[in-house]
């Protein structure tokens, strides 16, 4: 199950420290740790080496992880942290808040596995009883509709979204979905691994649908029915390249519009079951919507109920019986991602909570992990790079006055977010039974669902997070424009208060540049400064960013995470950009921040200040990754892998260079360097 969000790609990031509970609490990790160096590499040869070549080599993948990096350690220390809070609040009570009590309660009831085995499939059993009886095509909208409010991802993605060209008014959209498989290029590649991979996952919706009931002949021909209709909505679906346009996934219509695209949908009984008084709606993808409606008047009645079957098994799988739990992870973790164990229950159901109820977790979260200071020291920061990105538009060569001016305005407008929101979200209506755990779920997503549809047709609310408090994450908004910095980020590796202020410009500062840069990259420059879509750049300045955002795509479509597959320099362009400008304009305000406090130059662990600022940001990108991972990832991952995000950018800078002594010639010195900001 996850949140019902029409959302944004976002910068992964970190963690937090541990509070109470009876789990021993991981070690503390330093913002800056000389053990995870490799000496033996030299750092103009290959820095992520020389940065992390002694962590690479004794931090091993564990069993339940696909990819390990620092990162993954501070995500231990934080699931630990809410472990302890949620243990301690599940015990029933009486003085408990009635917030308290949700999330305890929800936790106890995803722990009962003895509770969840006895009722097996049972809590399913009206949900398929319904789609058993479907009687016609007609009676699919009204089940896509029953189905969209616990968030079962079929046919299509339902909810808000500010209008793109009048950001304080929120519409509804809706939105391409409904595949099984990670994005549209796993249904229609036809290299080997793509081929077996589809083999496989038809294999796995085959078993699935067997442990629900299904006779094992009618299983295998529904699997294979599944994948068709599955495949005829992939080829109608926008790839992720073309998605990264706003203009391509922006087509305002009304109600009547979408129904003469998709016939076969009663769309006004769609909206009148959510109680929407809807008018008109972002039809994200017209494409998709005209071939959804196809698939609805062409294919058999029972492909369509073996396929909503398949979603709901699918969704609600975590919540399952033990033989449902391993067989979605036997596909979705072990062949898709190459992890080896199943992840212990306590940190799916920590996952789950937070992903359900999570700013009444977080609100506890908050209170034992970030307080004032935490705020303060962040917003400092913020203020210093905000500074230096100042600096940095003012002095650019290849930009105009005119394009600058309108920048200068942007960033000034730009609103940051801290640790956790003004205003705790109201759970009053949620219900939460325990022992009912999968109720717990479908519930929760009912009101998230009905929560995020209750914003339509009102003014958009510029304060609500897109993330709960403990989240280990960051990002910027280019429909508010603000960048979002929950609690969870501000721990060590990125922020350390033992550490100097260079590693933390390397670690929280760089993030926080990127954010920023965010604001100007090739999406997020297509905002003006009150988050409509609007173009204010001089046609000869667009052609100036557009020539050297191409070098960042090309240059990063030469790496390669494995001997067989690129990175797709145009799919990760917005985070490669944000990774360059944000380390660059870091450098800067900690060179600012060196200068106004008159420091000497001084030498800690045999290194300088900016030497230090290169090697905070290089460790915190330290990770192991299975193969499965980086070919997932490399189709679906907007963000680089660890190595790339180090030597793609530092090969850019001069500043690096010069830091280390690093000549022409040298790998980090990259002969035609790349800078957009």
């Amino acid at each position: 199950m996850r949140p019902s969000k029409l959302a944004a790609g976002l910068i992964a990031v970190l963690a937090a420290l541990p509070a109470f509970g009876d789990e021993k609490s991981p070690k503390v990790v330093p913002g800056f740790d000389p053990t995870a160096l490799d000496r033996s590499v030299a750092a103009c040869t290959d820095f992520y080496q020389f940065a992390c070549g002694g962590w690479l080599a004794r931090s091993p993948i564990p069993a339940d992880r696909s990819r390990w990096g620092r990162f993954d350690e501070l995500a231990e220390r934080n699931q630990t942290t809410l472990k302890g809070i949620l243990e301690k609040l599940s015990a029933p009570d009486p003085k408990r808040s009635p917030d308290d009590q949700k999330i305890g309660d929800y936790y106890a009831s995803c722990m009962d596995e003895t509770a969840i085995e006895g009722k097996g499939t049972a809590p399913l059993k009206p949900e398929l009883d319904r789609i058993a009886g479907l009687k016609s095509k007609a009676d699919i909208t009204s089940e896509l509709a029953h189905l969209h409010a616990t968030n079962v991802n079929a046919g299509f993605r339902f909810g808000s979204q500010p209008d793109f060209k009048d950001a304080n008014t929120v519409i509804a959209a809706v939105g391409q979905g409904g595949l099984g498989l990670p994005d549209r290029d796993y249904y229609v590649k036809d290299d080997p691994k793509s081929v077996d991979l589809r083999a496989k996952y038809v294999a796995h919706v085959e078993k699935m649908l067997a442990l629900a009931g299904t006779a094992p002949a009618a299983a295998a021909a529904d699997a294979k029915a599944i994948l068709e209709l599955e495949t005829a909505l992939a080829k109608a679906s926008l790839d992720r390249v073309k998605r990264r346009d706003p203009v391509n996934v922006y087509h305002k219509m009304t109600v009547a519009e979408l129904q003469a695209l998709a016939p076969s949908l009663d769309w006004k009984s769609y909206f009148t079951s959510w109680k929407l008084p809807i008018n008109d709606l972002n039809v994200s993808v017209p494409d998709f919507f005209k071939e959804l409606g196809a698939q609805v008047g062409q294919a058999p009645l029972d492909a369509w109920k073996a396929y909503l079957r398949w979603h709901v098994l699918h969704e609600n799988a975590a919540l399952l019986p033990a033989a449902f739990v391993n067989e979605d992870f036997a596909f979705y973790g072990q062949a898709l991602t190459g992890a080896k164990e199943l992840r212990p229950r306590w940190k799916r159901c920590v996952s789950l909570v937070d992903s359900h109820i999570g700013e009444a977790l977080g609100r506890r979260y908050v209170e034992v992990t970030f307080g004032a200071e935490g705020k303060a020291r962040t917003s400092k920061m913020v203020a210093a790079l905000e500074s230096a990105l100042e600096r940095d538009i003012q002095t650019l060569p290849w930009m105009t006055e005119p394009t600058k001016v309108q920048a200068q305005a942007k960033l000034k407008a730009i609103a940051n977010k801290i640790g956790y929101p003004d205003k705790w979200r109201d759970y009053s209506s949620l219900r939460v039974v325990r022992g009912d755990a999968i109720g717990n779920a479908w519930r929760a997503e009912d009101f998230e669902q009905k929560r995020d549809l209750a914003k339509v047709g009102k003014p958009l609310d510029r304060s609500e997070w897109g993330m709960t408090p403990p989240t280990v994450n960051a990002y910027y908004n280019a429909l508010q424009n603000n960048i979002n910095f929950p609690a969870g980020i501000l721990q060590p590796p990125f922020y350390d208060n033992a550490m100097d202020d260079a590693v933390n410009f390397g670690g929280i500062g760089a993030v926080i540049g990127h954010e920023l840069t965010h604001g100007f990259d090739d999406q997020g420059r297509k905002f003006a400064a009150n988050g409509d879509l609007s173009d204010w750049w001089t046609e000869a300045d667009a052609k100036e960013f557009e020539k050297r955002a191409a070098c960042i795509a090309d240059e990063y479509s030469a790496f390669t995470p494995l001997p067989d597959v690129h990175l797709n320099g145009k799919l990760t362009l917005g985070e490669n950009t944000a990774d360059n400008g944000g380390l660059r304009i870091a450098h800067m305000a900690l060179m600012q921040t060196l200068a106004d406090a008159g420091a000497k130059p001084e030498l800690r662990d045999g290194f300088t200040a900016e030497q230090r600022l290169f090697l905070g940001w290089g460790q915190v990108w330290c990770q192991n990754e299975t193969e499965e991972s980086a070919r997932l990832r490399a189709t679906v991952d907007p963000h680089s892998p660890g190595r790339y995000r180090v030597n793609g950018v530092l090969s850019n800078m001069p500043e690096f260079q010069q830091a280390y002594g690093c000549k022409a010639g040298d790998a980090m010195v990259r002969e035609n360097a790349c800078r957009v900001w």
